[in-house]
């Protein structure tokens, strides 16, 4: 009996065609010839991610998925944190990798039981690696029933991933193969090791950065560029996470189960203010030997720049300041009036989306000591408006700004840096799903705008997720080349706060319609979230920066 044709669409190239019942989806590719800029790495089938080499057996609407896409960048990423778990393993069998945290365009691993790693070791682990792309490789799927899983991973000494699994159990695990070596991950793979050609491997810090490929040019790797404040910030996040023992998100729900979600919030919540006690000290000496006049707080959208400059301003109180807090957000321009990116859409990221003369001027009105009212800014309706509030600066007084642009020469041109104390803040999330699986700081960010974009600013999950690939190129255009101006960075994240967002964000994700390129984000969000078990937000404090997205703060916003 021959196979019965389905009927294919592809949103690609609007193409219609039939195929033979069983058809992999590489097959397709081929009879499509599609032109892209990068190689396919996947594809959506029905918004349902799927490996290259999954046959199809139903009518389907495909939407092949290149390298230089965000979910490209994420399939290719994942299936080369596991080509270097293959090279490691082979080289140092009884070592194990540990891919901790993004860092710039790269990633940045440990290796423990190999001591500290330098440029020969490095060198050795990437001609490795190079060797199993030449191999050529498949990476294999395959589902096993819990109790063989369990087996498999123990005698690998697998306990991250025993212990994230272990706190969600299901019938059957999906595991990954190269080489033998096995694998779980979140996410589709590429479908061999061939595909992973571009890629760079450096040591740094007694680790390794495994650098991605260019979004501009995917046959070559990002150069080398981790900013030495934000490393040295992850390292000391890193330092918490070991101290409370919670290095992944299994560990952290074992902790949760145990009924210590509590003492948990208590501690993250305790060593955020040590941290804004200690930024405090050193605005204080400045403020005393140099004059300075302004805190400029930058970060990246949901980065809880506002809570932050609220709970500095009332450790500033505390060492005998007269601190007073401005938004940029207040002095956006009316919606009919904010730049448009290449697309047509309002660039709300674009530093021409603040009325930067009007914020200038009430500026140097409030260093003269004047009393200046402050305008407002109502997202609602993208309007600008007066309410009568009004701001003046006392003789101990000094000025916190913050806003996305803060970090930005073009927006105070004209106060000498020598009166400016410059702060960068985001959620730099240490936490991992296991030893293979980091948590992108992005996606910390994304579930934190969603929720407060809902409650604050009525949109959808939907329009948020739809506007999320404008906000991101903003950020890299007009932000994250101002974060290494900081005099200081801060993080923002609370290694408990996915399980406290969860129980918020998963509704909203809910609603996103099942026949929209969003619903493909939003299904990929809702599957990250099931590996959390919930935390209530009860006993969260009300100065908690969470409290900025999920309501319930003791501060005006």
């Amino acid at each position: 009996m021959t196979a019965k044709p389905i009927q294919i669409y592809c949103e690609n190239n609007g193409a219609t065609l039939y195929v033979d019942e069983g058809a992999t989806l590489s097959e397709i590719l081929g009879k499509l010839a599609l032109r892209t800029e990068s190689p396919v790495v996947a594809c959506f089938a029905d918004n349902r991610m799927k490996e290259l080499n999954t046959r199809i057996y139903s009518p389907k609407n495909l939407r092949y998925v290149e390298l230089v896409s965000p979910d490209g960048m994420r399939v290719y990423a994942r299936s080369l944190f596991f080509l270097l778990h293959k090279a490691v393993f082979d080289l140092y069998p009884e070592a194990r990798l540990r891919v901790l945290y993004t860092a710039g365009r790269g990633y940045y691993c440990e290796i423990d039981g190999a001591g500290s790693i330098g440029d020969e070791q490095a060198c050795a682990i990437r001609q490795r690696m190079q060797e199993l792309v030449e191999l050529d490789l498949p990476i294999v799927r395959e589902k096993l029933l819990f109790s063989d899983m369990e087996k498999l991973y123990r005698a690998y000494r697998y306990d991250d991933k025993l212990a994230l699994i272990g706190t969600r159990p299901q019938s059957f695990i999906t595991v990954y193969y190269l080489g033998g070596l096995p694998g779980y991950f979140y996410g589709a793979m590429a479908v061999s090791t061939g595909v992973l050609r571009t890629f760079g491997l450096e040591a740094f810090g007694g680790g390794l950065v495994l650098l991605m490929p260019r979004q501009d040019d995917w046959s070559k790797a990002e150069p080398m560029r981790l900013e030495p404040k934000l490393f040295a910030v992850f390292q000391q996040n890193k330092e918490w996470s070991d101290i409370l023992r919670i290095s992944d998100v299994g560990s952290l729900n074992s902790r949760v189960l145990k009924g210590e979600a509590s003492e948990l919030i208590q501690v993250g919540e305790a060593l955020q203010e040590k941290t804004l006690a200690r930024i405090a000290d050193a605005v204080r000496e400045r403020h005393d030997r140099h004059g300075v006049k302004i805190v400029l707080v930058a970060g990246p959208s949901s980065s809880g720049k506002t809570t932050l400059s609220k709970r500095l301003s009332i450790q500033l109180r505390v060492l005998g300041l007269e601190p007073q807090t401005v938004s940029l957000d207040d002095y956006f321009v009316d919606r009919e009036r904010t730049p448009r990116d290449e697309n047509g859409d309002y660039d709300f990221e674009a530093l021409e989306a603040v009325d930067i003369e009007t914020f200038n001027a009430d500026l140097n009105r409030l260093f003269a000591g004047e009393r200046v009212e402050m305008p407002k800014f109502r997202f609602t309706d993208g309007k600008r408006y007066y309410d009568g509030t009004t701001l003046q600066l006392s003789e101990r007084g000094i000025l916190i700004v913050e806003g996305i642009h803060a970090l930005n020469p073009g927006l105070t041109p004209h106060v000498g840096e020598e009166l400016k104390y410059k702060i960068y803040a985001s959620a730099l999330t240490t936490l991992a799903l296991d030893n293979m699986s980091v948590i992108s700081t992005t996606d910390n960010r994304l579930l934190r705008r969603i929720v407060r974009d809902s409650k604050y600013r009525g949109r959808s999950a939907y329009d948020t997720l739809k506007g999320w690939a404008s906000v991101r190129r903003g950020e890299d255009k007009h932000i994250f080349p101002y974060q290494g101006l900081a005099d200081v960075m801060v993080n923002t994240a609370l290694f408990f706060e996915i399980p406290i967002l969860k129980p918020y964000a998963r509704p909203l994700l809910t609603q996103v319609p099942a026949n929209t390129p969003e619903y493909a984000e939003a299904l990929r969000l809702l599957k990250f979230l099931d590996h959390f078990v919930e935390i209530p937000d009860r006993e969260l404090p009300p100065t908690s920066i969470l409290r900025e997205f999920l309501g319930g703060s003791s501060f005006q916003y």
